[in-house]
């Protein structure tokens, strides 16, 4: 028996955001009081029509989720006001975590104050959407999400070798994203950890039945999911000189980086 159970099989929003909401005890009326809109558009969705652009930035933090990933769950194309500011930034995104993780606490959360306070530059180019993972069922979407957050699949092997018990080769998660891999419970819960999702209510969004409850992530996933959002915000101009400073942060120490770092 597969570890993943109905993977091949998009379900469609109106039945994730169903999930989601029986997952938080919500029902449509509650949903629609917390986000300002009707609980008649709430359940057109819930009955399958596409959601307009309006509802899904609407609902997204009545749900607790960045409205990024509902346009992705939903299929839909995201405004460029969502995308990350710079898709050259990628280099450097990576390994700003991975360079962060080896720091103090005391040390990596400065950084984040740091990169929060970076000013905002503005955007000189549109997200280039043609790197972007096809659409291929609930992996093709998870993938998506990391991609939004300025990861390509070098990235992604590489980040989630440090934060998760995840070792998987750049192009495993290409073969992920466009639906030949299903998800199983312990990529789910990884992905969780990284993008700062509850890993039962990723589990649910993709039909991935857990096996157990998981564990709390550990507070170095925690940060890392924080780090990594805030990149997105960076040019790579910026990116470059927070990884830098990382790097140096962590002084005389090994330059390499350790696998599972909140499992070391």
């Amino acid at each position: 028996m597969s570890e993943a159970a109905g993977m091949t099989e998009d379900p469609g929003f109106g039945v994730m955001l169903a999930r989601l909401l029986d997952h938080r005890e919500l029902s449509a009326r509650e949903l629609g009081v917390r986000a300002g809109v009707t609980a008649n558009e709430v359940l057109a969705v819930l009955a399958g029509e596409a959601p307009g652009e309006e509802l899904l930035r609407r609902i997204a933090p009545a749900v607790g989720f960045h409205a990024v990933d509902l346009f992705v769950l939903a299929g839909l194309a995201v405004p460029d006001d969502m995308a990350p500011l710079d898709a050259a930034a990628e280099r450097w995104a990576p390994y700003i975590v991975m360079d962060a993780l080896h720091l103090l606490v005391a040390e990596r959360r400065e950084l984040l104050r740091l990169m929060c306070s970076l000013p905002q530059e503005e955007r000189r180019s549109v997200f280039a959407a043609k790197r972007l993972a096809p659409l291929a069922g609930p992996g093709g979407r998870v993938i998506r999400m990391l991609q939004y957050r300025n990861l390509g699949r070098t990235g992604m092997a590489k980040l989630l070798a440090v934060v998760t018990p995840t070792y998987l080769s750049a192009a495993t998660y290409g073969v992920i994203g466009d639906g030949r891999k299903e998800l199983t419970p312990r990529l789910v819960t990884d992905f969780a950890a990284l993008l700062g999702t509850d890993a039962r209510e990723l589990a649910a969004l993709t039909g991935v039945r857990l096996r157990e409850v998981p564990p709390p992530p550990a507070p170095e996933a925690v940060d890392a999911a924080a780090l990594l959002w805030e990149a997105r915000r960076l040019s790579a101009a910026q990116a470059q000189h927070v990884r830098e400073l990382a790097r140096s942060l962590r002084g005389d120490s090994p330059k390499g980086y350790l696998r599972n770092l909140p499992g070391s």
